[in-house]
């Protein structure tokens, strides 16, 4: 009897333990669920949240792009469902990932960038969020390579159930000025 309870007491506890754990990924949900609890800005990424199969091409000068890419890009949502995390796997070697945490006080996403390609002691980090078009719009203060004032923004574009579109820029302070860099295609994998 005593056996029982301390097994019955062990269980229970066991259970109530991880079930604070109910909205990272599992079996019965790889990617992860938005906490509840949290911002309801989670559901931005709702669109995005899986894997897909993409091609990425970089801007190897003015005039040329560079051979396309394949990657695999997976997104999830962590940290028990209060942010999301996404990573890439691209087949010329250089992986990288992010981390992204809306702050309520200034109703923006944050998002945090890392990369095999070079350890860095700060990461880069972008903000921004959801347009009224359904974009995902995230800016960087960055000066062009003249030294003009101005932003890297990241455009998450096209989300639907069969994939995204996804481009790096670098624009001028009022936007009237674009210099695509960077562009990534993808097709939902599941």
């Amino acid at each position: 009897m005593k056996k029982q309870l301390l097994l019955a007491a062990f269980t229970l506890s066991f259970t109530l333990s991880f079930s604070q754990y109910d909205y990272e990924p599992s079996g019965d949900f790889p990617y992860g669920r938005p906490n509840p609890n949290g911002p309801k800005e989670l559901n931005d990424w709702k669109g995005v949240i899986g894997t897909c199969e993409c091609k990425s091409v970089a801007r190897l000068n003015q005039t040329t792009w560079t051979d396309t890419v394949n990657m695999i890009w997976t997104f999830k949502y962590i940290m028990n469902g209060m942010a999301v995390q996404d990573e890439t796997l691209k087949e010329d070697g250089v992986h990288s990932g992010s981390i992204r945490q809306f702050n309520s006080d200034s109703s923006k996403w944050y998002v945090h960038y890392y990369s095999n390609a070079a350890a860095t002691p700060t990461l880069g980090s972008w903000e921004g969020n959801k347009t009224q078009d359904g974009n995902i719009v995230l800016y960087k203060k960055s000066p062009s390579p003249n030294g003009l004032d101005g932003f890297y923004r990241l455009t998450f574009s096209e989300i639907n159930e069969k994939g995204f579109n996804w481009v790096g820029e670098w624009v001028n302070e009022s936007e009237t000025f674009v210099y695509p860099t960077w562009q990534i295609f993808c097709n939902r994998k599941e």
